[in-house]
């Protein structure tokens, strides 16, 4: 049975419910086009504010400490041009108060708007998650020059794979909390037509979760390349799962060294990566590809989502700027057990994760070490102090082992003065 709200903005009770609420300034268009847009402005008209704000008290996200009432009040009722909502960003952080291993995020971009109408939420969150960055009064530098990295060829006793990954988001098309349907669809063909144009090492196929036969699935599996509908609470509570596996695939080269993901949790992951610890090679591998990638889509019309202040726009302010994650799967049985790792790591701006990723703790005695920024760097200034973090983590594992001591070194610089 309808509930008495929804009677009450049915038919004609809907012109007098929109007059006695002083609506009357409202868009003849938006009314007749956008109901459910409709139905929150008059909802939220019954309500105050004060109402409707999260209770956050035991929550410890970086929404959580950016949200206060006033801010909410002022930004509740916005939508951006796709009708997206602040409440729509907040709600994987009031549906999941922390994470066991990382600070989370707490808040998603339903499309590039969002970052511009929401920014008094968005602006703190991007300071605090990114360690000072100003989105007001700072720009973000690219460099996708991969001649400049030096010292890039580690110790391969010690480091087992080297991987640099990154988002890419269609401008125009909302990103996958928000997408329709139809948008999710526009994305995988916008992306697949453009993928075939890699020629060389960088060509290959693409992969459509919903069409793939039993062996390749299987083999992709095998590969470690397959990505599964999304469990994650952070993830399912922000929209991600949708219309799952509808328009989302992984496209690789022949060589299995570079792979895109489409629709997952951003338009596009991509990945560059291989066995060893050439990571000077991968990067120049996933430069180049990148470069290429986003020439044959503004060959068909398209381009990226980006700005100067914010650099490449994606779903999670975490991964803003750069998007860019380079990381290492390192043997480092002595030093892990040292009580100074975790201090080391923090001075070089370094993460460490478990080797099944996000979700996982570490284990053992490998781990996944990475760049801990993406925003107010360029490329090449984060993969050189991952180069340069790295190999100072193999240094002290083989000072260790020879039973010599070991210091903690002086905190990196966040940003150039």
């Amino acid at each position: 049975m309808a509930g008495s709200f929804t009677r009450l903005i049915s038919g004609r009770n809907t012109a007098v419910l929109l007059a006695s609420l002083g609506a009357g300034t409202i868009a003849t268009g938006f009314l007749m086009t956008e109901n459910n847009s409709l139905v929150a402005e008059v909802k939220n008209k019954l309500y105050p504010p004060s109402s409707d704000f999260p209770d956050l008290r035991k929550h410890n996200n970086c929404m959580a400490a950016a949200l206060t009432p006033a801010v909410y009040a002022k930004l509740r009722d916005k939508l951006t041009p796709n009708n997206w909502t602040l409440d729509q960003c907040i709600q994987t952080g009031v549906d999941n108060p922390g994470h066991p291993f990382i600070k989370t995020v707490g808040c998603v971009a339903g499309d590039e708007e969002s970052y511009e109408v929401f920014a008094e939420l968005f602006d703190p969150i991007i300071k605090d998650r990114h360690n000072g960055y100003d989105p007001r009064t700072m720009t973000h530098p690219t460099d996708l020059d991969a001649s400049k990295i030096t010292n890039g060829m580690f110790d391969e006793k010690y480091v087992l794979s080297s991987r640099v990954r990154t988002g890419r988001s269609i401008r125009g098309l909302s990103l996958p909390p928000a997408c329709s349907r139809a948008e999710r669809r526009e994305v995988e063909r916008v992306v697949v037509t453009a993928l075939a144009g890699l020629k060389g090492d960088l060509a290959g196929r693409y992969y459509g979760l919903g069409d793939m036969t039993e062996k390749e699935q299987q083999q992709l599996i095998d590969d470690h390349f397959l990505f599964d509908k999304p469990v994650s609470p952070l993830l399912t509570s922000a929209f991600m799962a949708r219309d799952w596996p509808d328009s989302r695939g992984i496209w690789h080269n022949n060589e299995k060294t570079f792979l895109i993901w489409v629709n997952e949790e951003d338009h596009t992951r991509v990945i560059s990566m291989e066995k060893g610890g050439n990571m000077k090679r991968v990067f120049e591998r996933f430069c180049r590809g990148l470069k290429q990638v986003e020439q044959l889509i503004q060959e068909r019309g398209w381009e990226f989502m980006w700005n100067e202040r914010l650099g490449y726009i994606l779903t999670c302010p975490s991964n803003l700027g750069t998007g860019l994650r380079a990381g290492v799967h390192v043997r480092l049985p002595n030093l892990s057990k040292d009580s100074r790792f975790s201090k080391i790591l923090d001075n070089l701006r370094l993460q460490k994760r478990g080797t099944g990723g996000v979700d996982t703790a570490a284990t053992g005695d490998t781990f996944d070490i990475s760049n801990n920024d993406r925003l107010g760097k360029s490329e090449v200034e984060l993969v050189q102090l991952l180069v340069d973090g790295v190999n100072y983590l193999i240094e002290c594992e083989k000072k260790l082992e020879k039973g010599q001591d070991i210091r903690v070194p002086a905190p990196i610089t966040q940003f150039r003065k």
